[in-house]
């Protein structure tokens, strides 16, 4: 969907830019933190420690790779848990 006009991008744009290098950063975290809060709140509870963070891996980053990758991941989670 691209509902906005050029012109409100361009304002947007330049607003967003007006802020220091910092605060766009700032913005970024809490924007990841809130993605990742609300990924986080729709998986089941009773997810262990590594089922949950590849879950969150795969809702980021999964469509971007092939099935060995995920795996790999996968596996490098479970090995740091029973570190």
């Amino acid at each position: 969907m691209h509902d906005t006009s050029p012109s409100v991008e361009r304002l947007y744009r330049q607003k967003l830019m007006e802020r220091s290098p910092e605060e766009r950063f700032v913005m970024g975290a809490r924007m990841f933190e809130t993605a990742r809060t609300m990924a986080l709140a729709s998986l089941p509870r009773n997810l262990s420690f590594a089922e949950r963070n590849f879950n969150i891996f795969l809702r980021f980053y999964g469509y971007e790779l092939d099935q060995e990758t995920k795996n790999q991941v996968k596996k490098r989670l479970v090995e740091l848990k029973n570190r």
